[in-house]
């Protein structure tokens, strides 16, 4: 966790992408490189919808956010990806569940 979706992009860009994107995603967010995740969503579009990166994760700073949408969108036009769509869906640690326990129950964190 967190997650990061490529949806109407070459797969072989994602892979090239994946180790810078996941170096700076990991330092802005303050998470360890191990945790994120890279997926290649294949969608059958039946309207015409953009190329685009969704971001599962918990909520941040705005400042946070900013910065890795401004990120994410330079790395994908030096790859001449132009105009994607960058959006967060945003989870919450009391609706995330590990092995069906919540990570957080309340304010209370949950240690395993």
């Amino acid at each position: 966790m967190p997650f990061l979706r490529f949806k109407g992009m070459d797969k072989d860009k994602v892979k090239v992408m994946s180790p810078v994107i996941i170096e700076q995603f990991a330092r802005i967010a303050d998470v360890a490189e191990e945790k994120v995740k890279i997926e290649l969503l294949v969608v059958e579009q039946i309207t015409n919808s953009p190329s685009s990166v969704e971001i599962l994760m918990f909520e941040r700073e705005q400042e946070k956010h900013d910065a890795i949408a401004a990120m994410m969108n330079g790395i994908l036009e030096e790859h001449d990806i132009r105009q994607a769509h960058i959006f967060f869906v945003i989870l919450s640690p009391t609706l995330y569940y590990k092995e069906g326990v919540p990570l957080k129950r309340g304010q209370v964190e949950l240690v395993r």
